[in-house]
């Protein structure tokens, strides 16, 4: 007789796997005090952003990256579409409404095999967008949030723990660990994991975290990266944002960490989340990859809506 394998363990919660103290109600007065997340958005026209041209189909054995703000990325690999942390709404709860368009039209979008999640925050997870998928789009997302999907219909939801992999349509899929945490409710903090993804075997996309030695560590289980999509914004206040999210200097040393060979810049130029300026993150990008020696080909501060070809 065939035995079922056993199901995996999933703990209560995820709390030890934190490697700094969540925010404190002080340390949240604090920064609602002293002017809370209101940075001067009168550069928003400056942000680049391409308009209308569409979504460039991946040819045979080629790998597409088209940014389409914040952390949403359309991923073309090994003959898939991929969606990351699918973000299309104009608003999400709590916060101005995006400054920028999606680079991408949703009309546009060919079928979508599928979506990958970081996490549960709501710049990250968003119900409007996800509600637009087919029911049978693959959803590859933390341990213990596939019941949010499974609740909404969705019938191939598969939930992994830091270094479980799936592999869809041939291609593989890898969860890996990041610095931060999770709460969609007040009553649900660390519920669920985040992390991030290596989407067939060389593109990494870290989703949410801060600088720590888990970078090196999927470095060393998944050698030869051609790209890391990194966040660069929400850092400041660096004293509050550190914890949870790197700052573009950082960013370039964790990409160093994983041994990707390019960076892709993004959590920018979308969602006003921080205090610090709305260019900021990607010129302080530019002059730490400048600092580090860098080929300035090899990073990719996209525009909303560009495309980038990682080749056969």
């Amino acid at each position: 007789m065939t035995r079922a394998a056993p199901a995996p363990y999933r703990p209560e919660d995820f709390r030890d796997r934190l490697t700094a103290p969540l925010p404190e109600f002080r340390e949240l007065l604090s920064v609602a005090w002293h002017g809370g997340f209101r940075p001067d958005i009168g550069d928003a026209d400056r942000i680049p952003v391409l308009r209308g041209g569409g979504l460039p189909r991946a040819a045979l054995g080629e790998t597409l990256l088209t940014w389409v703000g914040h952390s949403s990325f359309v991923v073309q690999i090994g003959g898939l579409t991929v969606l990351t942390d699918p973000v299309w709404s104009r608003r999400i709860p709590g916060i101005r409404q995006r400054l920028t368009p999606p680079g991408v039209a949703w009309s546009d979008l060919p079928r979508v095999d599928a979506v990958v999640i970081s996490h549960n925050h709501y710049d990250h997870l968003d119900a409007p967008t996800i509600r637009r998928l087919p029911r049978t789009t693959a959803c590859l997302v933390p341990a213990k949030l596939g019941a949010w999907f499974t609740r909404r219909g969705f019938t191939d939801v598969r939930e992994l723990d830091w270094w479980e992999s799936t592999v869809v349509g041939g291609v593989g899929f890898d969860f890996v660990p990041a610095h931060h945490w999770s709460r969609r409710t007040p009553w649900d903090t660390c519920k669920t994991l985040w992390g991030g993804w290596v989407i067939g075997g060389s593109v990494y996309f870290a989703g949410d975290t801060a600088y720590g030695e888990r970078l090196a560590q999927i470095g060393e289980r998944h050698p030869g990266l051609d790209v890391a999509l990194m966040p660069v914004g929400a850092y400041e206040p660096n004293w509050f944002m550190r914890a949870a999210h790197v700052s573009p200097a950082e960013a370039v040393q964790g990409c160093l960490d994983t041994g990707a060979r390019r960076m892709a810049t993004m959590h920018w130029g979308t969602f006003v989340l921080s205090a610090e300026p709305l260019l900021a993150p990607v010129e302080e990008t530019r002059d730490a990859w400048r600092r580090h020696g860098l080929p300035r080909e090899d990073l990719w501060d996209l525009a909303v809506g560009e495309t980038r070809s990682l080749g056969p």
